[in-house]
């Protein structure tokens, strides 16, 4: 079931169920929680509203501090809390749709769009959580949808069981599907820049074929360390959230949910691990190729200069009898003879072909296998 989720929605988990709902309830479930979705572009119109919600269903409202971050759509990933919640900025990578939006014809030369990002902020309550998207976010997209079909097949079947090992348990363990769903996007990414990358390997290895798009492979180089520094901000966050989660764990849940929370928590950080793993193997692999590139270059460069050389020394004998026959002495050995310009000529040949023997042996005239 598709479907565009509303700049705010409520949504109530409780007991492996779910409920839309299009106000506030009167009081969390006493086994769930909910869930308020929230446009940053209606942000500031519906905080009152908010404002009530935070307080009534988490225990405080939202500081002025906090607001003022979640209003950032730039902010770095960044976790901060109170007594009462825990806020995490998330940024995440632009999705194609959404960067064929917001981005014009890419420049001359790149054949990549800049990696962009979006924040997504998450306010985290005992049972209460406040996520502030970009509009049309497809996280918040992709959770609704999936939740409505659960829905939909749980009704369908008369029992809740189907959907229940699907549905989260807690608002963090929401929080952090989303977060293992964001940090899963730059898969996309990473594949068209790994591709990209082979290729312009084939390329520098050709002998025959310069290589000439440089500006293009130095773009690709930065779109990876930009990469790099979104994943160790995202990283920051989560571990600075999981060393919270230690030291002061949440009293509304029991060990159990403690564990399973953080072991997705390690989970989310592994995955982005492996990101900045990925994009380091590949900016390595790019250098490595370009360094071969280069030593080819100055391989098949010293080629020539070594062939170039040969022929030159072949010559030098040449040019010294030539210059000896033609000094300005009245007196010189084989002028008066009339075959001797064709003795010249003949110890010419015979100097020049016993040189290139030689020089042919030595492999100094021979061309390097490839």
């Amino acid at each position: 079931m598709a479907t565009r989720p509303n700049p705010f929605q409520i949504v109530v988990f409780s007991g492996g169920t779910l409920q839309f709902l299009d106000a506030p309830p009167a009081d969390v479930p006493a086994h769930g929680f909910v869930w308020v979705f929230l446009s940053r572009s209606v942000f500031d119109a519906r905080l009152p509203e908010l404002q009530q919600i935070a307080q009534h269903l988490g225990g405080s409202p939202l500081l002025e501090l906090h607001c003022r971050d979640i209003r950032n759509a730039s902010h770095d990933s960044d976790y901060d809390y109170t007594s009462i919640y825990d806020l995490i900025i998330f940024q995440r990578l632009t999705t194609e749709a959404e960067a064929g939006q917001d981005e014009a014809v890419p420049e001359a030369g790149r054949p990549f769009r800049h990696v962009s990002t979006r924040g997504v902020a998450f306010a985290i309550f005992d049972r209460l959580l406040i996520s502030v998207h970009p509009e049309g976010c497809f996280t918040a997209r992709t959770f609704i949808e999936r939740y409505l079909a659960d829905a939909v097949q749980s009704e369908g079947l008369g029992s809740a069981s189907s959907a229940r090992s699907r549905l989260p348990e807690n608002p963090a363990d929401l929080m952090l599907r989303m977060a293992n769903l964001m940090v899963d996007n730059s898969i996309e990414l990473r594949r068209r820049l790994g591709d990209q990358i082979e290729r312009w390997q084939q390329d520098l290895l050709q002998p025959e074929s310069p290589f000439s798009n440089w500006i293009a492979l130095m773009g690709v180089r930065n779109e990876l360390h930009a990469l790099e520094d979104l994943c160790d901000e995202q990283q920051a966050a989560m571990h600075e959230w999981l060393e919270a989660l230690r030291e002061q764990p949440p009293a509304a849940q029991d060990q159990a949910e403690r564990d399973a929370l953080v072991a997705r928590l390690r989970d989310v950080i592994e995955h982005v691990d492996r990101v900045v793993r990925h994009a380091r193997r590949m900016e390595q692999s790019a250098e490595t190729v370009v360094q071969i590139h280069f030593n080819l270059q100055g391989h098949r460069t010293n080629d020539v200069m070594r062939t170039l050389t040969a022929l030159t020394a072949i010559f030098l004998p040449l040019n010294l009898l030539a210059g000896i026959f033609g000094m300005n002495f009245d007196v010189i050995p084989l002028t008066k003879l009339r075959s001797g310009f064709w003795i010249a000529v003949a110890s010419m040949l015979l100097i020049a072909a016993a040189l290139g023997v030689l020089f042919w042996r030595k492999r100094y005239l021979a061309r390097t296998a490839r």
